[in-house]
């Protein structure tokens, strides 16, 4: 059975050999984000974090804590675009804080193949943004893959694949009630559903820059960045408000084939144990009083 050593964090320390947890689908449930660790899984709400790593001795740490506020918050919230890149700047916050206190490296930057993919994506993104070939679409098309491409190629069934898998069965089961072995490996708000919006807002705005004649000025193209991040973090949100409105599918579709392709692979149960267990500390940080779940086959 597995073992739960709850390390850094409010929640007193698990029993020795505790079954792993199983939370259940709470009657208010919290909207969640997250993502996969090299060895484990972070899990946020709109206010909290709690991530759970699995030790080299088999053990499952679980660390939690407050998220940090950008100063002046709730105007922020309030402006399009801006707001997106705010709540994104609270999310990636966390994770300096995060590695600090496992003491060893568990983000999936860290991760030696990964760091290759991005460095190779990086050069060629640059190289492919100096060509002149082809029409605008069909260049922003080919940066956008090829951006992306090496990274995917490293992913692709990896054990950071399978604790992304089990990231997104978990909070899958919790919001539905389902069992988290049954549930969906692919996940509607992953990440990775920023592709298509982000191919548009690309679009849009390496055509202002090239209208105004400053496609070259680094200035200018760092605060279109950020604009297209903003903007494809509102389109992303346009799109979970409208499931089943054909635009929103379409625009999800990339994301999702995505995941079901290269991001995500079938977890064990020992990662879902993992997952688990940093979903039940954020929901006991949370006060979300739980309703009895799905008959579970965990």
């Amino acid at each position: 059975m597995t073992q739960i050593m709850t390390t850094v964090g409010s929640a007193p320390p698990s029993q020795p050999n505790a079954a792993p947890p199983q939370p259940e689908a709470p009657s208010a449930g919290l909207r969640l984000g997250g993502m996969a660790l090299r060895d484990g899984v972070m899990l946020q709400s709109d206010r909290r974090w709690a991530a759970a790593v699995r030790q080299p001795d088999g053990r499952i740490a679980v660390y939690s804590g407050d998220k940090a506020r950008l100063p002046g918050r709730e105007l922020l919230t309030r402006v399009p675009v801006v707001r997106g890149l705010a709540r994104l700047a609270e999310a990636m916050a966390v994770l300096p804080g995060l590695r600090r206190r496992v003491g060893a490296p568990v983000l999936p930057q860290e991760d030696p193949r990964l760091l290759a993919a991005t460095a190779a994506s990086a050069v060629a993104t640059v190289l492919l943004r100096r060509s002149r070939r082809g029409s605008p679409v069909a260049r922003e098309a080919a940066v956008m893959g090829l951006s992306i491409a090496p990274v995917l190629f490293a992913l692709r069934d990896s054990e950071l694949s399978r604790f992304h898998g089990a990231e997104h069965k978990s909070v899958a089961a919790y919001e539905t009630g389902e069992a988290p072995p049954q549930a969906a490996k692919e996940h509607e708000r992953c990440g990775s559903n920023l592709v298509g919006p982000l191919l548009i807002t690309n679009l849009a705005t390496n055509a202002m820059l090239r209208r105004a004649g400053k496609q070259n000025r680094p200035l200018p193209v760092l605060m279109a960045g950020l604009a297209s991040i903003g903007a494809a973090v509102e389109l992303f949100a346009w799109m979970a408000r409208h499931r089943g409105n054909p635009v929103a599918d379409l625009l999800r579709r990339p994301g999702l084939e995505l995941q079901r392709r290269f991001t995500t692979s079938e977890p064990s149960q020992d990662q879902l144990d993992v997952a688990q267990a940093a979903l039940k500390e954020l929901v006991r940080l949370e006060g979300a009083a739980p309703e009895p779940q799905a008959a579970a086959g965990a």
